[in-house]
């Protein structure tokens, strides 16, 4: 998608402090972090939603849980604990239209149970 910030920081037009990438996924620091420790976790593959996401994607969505295990031990917050969530559209708070999941943690989460 041409306009799409997600898919310039994939393909390397905008800069971003990338922590892990692969052929397929792109982990980077959020510029504006909720926590003391927040990545986006972003497929390369631009699907705008987690609704546009079918079986094929089944892998996919995996290994991007999978690598937010690794990122949050590797930042040091995987023993105290951390949150892995995407949004999806706008009631569920979604901003950026290309599908991502958030790693967050350094600190106690509210909320959420």
């Amino acid at each position: 998608m041409p306009n799409c910030i997600f898919c310039k920081i994939a393909g390397g037009k905008i800069p971003a402090e990338v922590v892990r990438e692969d052929d397929e996924l792109i982990a980077f620091e959020d510029i504006s972090p909720k926590a003391p420790v927040h990545i986006l976790i972003v497929p390369k593959e631009h699907l705008s939603t987690l609704n546009d996401a079918g079986k094929e994607h089944g892998a996919l969505l995996g290994r991007m849980t999978l690598l937010a295990a690794e990122i949050a031990q590797d930042k040091g917050v995987a023993a105290g604990g951390y949150r892995v969530l995407i949004n999806c559209n706008p009631d569920g708070g979604q901003e950026v239209f290309h599908l991502h999941m958030h790693m967050l943690g350094g600190k106690r989460m509210s909320g959420m149970g």
